[in-house]
């Protein structure tokens, strides 16, 4: 069998970070044989520079939406943003295609191997099943009424078997979001998704809270644009998630997507719900998108004290420059200083691999593993070498 090694300035196993003496010998396969010291790898060593790592895991991505890339301006905010995308997703299916064919080829250059992926169409599914990038696919399920709640689960049903049928790996139907999902449809997806790995956007925005706690502010404009005038949901007088977590106890592992406005509370509070109700949370953050829409990001020294699940995503081309996980962790290492770069870097493959039980696979650099090996340069750019 022949073996290939590599040699960087570091190398981090996804769990450590071992000094540029150490060689990762690969096979042809692309299964991590072993790490052993430069002098006992022999020759036809390959020498990088920059940090070897583990290929990435995107926790959240919308591949389908990769057409609206520089469409929507920045710093709008989350009701503008929102309401930006549903004005501008009328593009042509081809130009549609193309972008999502472009926008999957750059992650995989630049060391992606697998991705949470949401999409409440079948447009990206083409483009699936030509790569090499294992995708976890998030029906994302959109009913503001209970009135109509059947008949919208029965669409997002629908459009889940056609990716069952079609694409090996896993799909799921996931909750949008706490202000476009009305309490019948969570009490549906809820018993839809026993077991399930289901994914949420979650308090992105302060006006999220607003409208639960007041039935006012910001989303009463973007719900003008389906013509309600009002607020669909209850009032609760408490916290977004404080209100829909509670709909939730099936044994689900429930990814809480960019967290941008959580307060502390809240995370003792989804923590305290989840051990009592057999749930497993993962709070994936997105801060490149976040800093894209609201121009924030979210606390993350917080989420380290309670010890939460933490994984990456870049969201979609419409609210991002890119989509690298390398550049999610450059942007949160300038915000957060005082965090270990190796923390960092390990939620951006180990920790997704765990959070989408992939961790047998991919996610370190173990022998037996074919997780990928990308080279991350110090100023973040990255590229997969296998």
């Amino acid at each position: 069998m022949r073996y290939q090694k590599f040699k960087g300035d570091f190398l981090f196993t996804g769990k450590e970070m071992l000094a540029g003496d150490h060689a990762l010998i690969i096979s042809e396969k692309g299964e991590v044989q072993d790490i052993v010291p430069v002098g006992e790898a022999g020759d036809d060593i390959q020498v990088f520079e920059g940090t070897l790592a583990p290929g990435f895991v995107n926790c959240h991505c919308h591949l389908e939406l990769s057409h609206l890339k520089d469409v929507i301006p920045p710093h709008t905010g989350l009701v503008d943003f929102l309401i930006s995308v549903i004005q501008k997703r009328g593009f042509e299916k081809e130009m549609i295609a193309d972008a999502i064919t472009r926008a999957e080829q750059e992650m995989y250059n630049n060391g992606t191997v697998a991705v949470g992926d949401i999409g409440n169409t079948t447009d990206a599914i083409a483009t699936k099943q030509r790569s090499n990038i294992y995708w976890q696919n998030f029906i994302e399920v959109l009913s503001f009424s209970d009135a109509r709640a059947e008949e919208n689960m029965a669409n997002y049903k629908n459009i889940l078997q056609t990716f069952q049928q079609e694409l090996i790996g896993k799909s799921s139907l996931a909750p949008h979001s706490p202000y476009s999902i009305s309490p019948k449809t969570f009490d549906m997806i809820n018993a839809a998704t026993k077991d399930q790995i289901i994914s949420i956007h979650n308090q992105e925005s302060i006006a999220e809270d607003v409208l639960y706690k007041t039935g006012e502010g910001d989303f009463l404009k973007l719900y003008k644009n389906f013509g309600v005038e009002k607020s669909p949901f209850p009032v609760t007088g408490k916290s977004t998630i404080q209100s829909y977590l509670p709909h939730f106890n099936n044994g689900q592992t429930i990814f809480l997507v960019h967290n941008t406005y959580m307060q502390e509370e809240d995370i003792v509070f989804a923590n305290n719900h989840a051990a009592q109700n057999g749930l497993q949370l993962v709070y994936c953050f997105c801060p490149n998108a976040n800093k894209y829409i609201e121009n924030r990001l979210p606390q993350l020294d917080m989420f380290i004290k309670h010890n939460c699940r933490m994984v990456l995503g870049t969201d979609s081309y419409s609210s991002n420059w890119q989509l690298n996980i390398a550049k999610e962790i450059k942007t949160l290492h300038e915000a957060f200083p005082n965090i270990p770069l190796t923390t960092l870097l390990q939620m951006g493959n180990l920790n997704g691999a765990e959070a989408l039980q992939l961790a047998g696979k991919m996610g370190s650099l173990e022998k037996g593993k074919t997780p990928g090996v990308v080279v991350i340069s110090r100023d973040f750019e990255s590229r997969r070498i296998v």
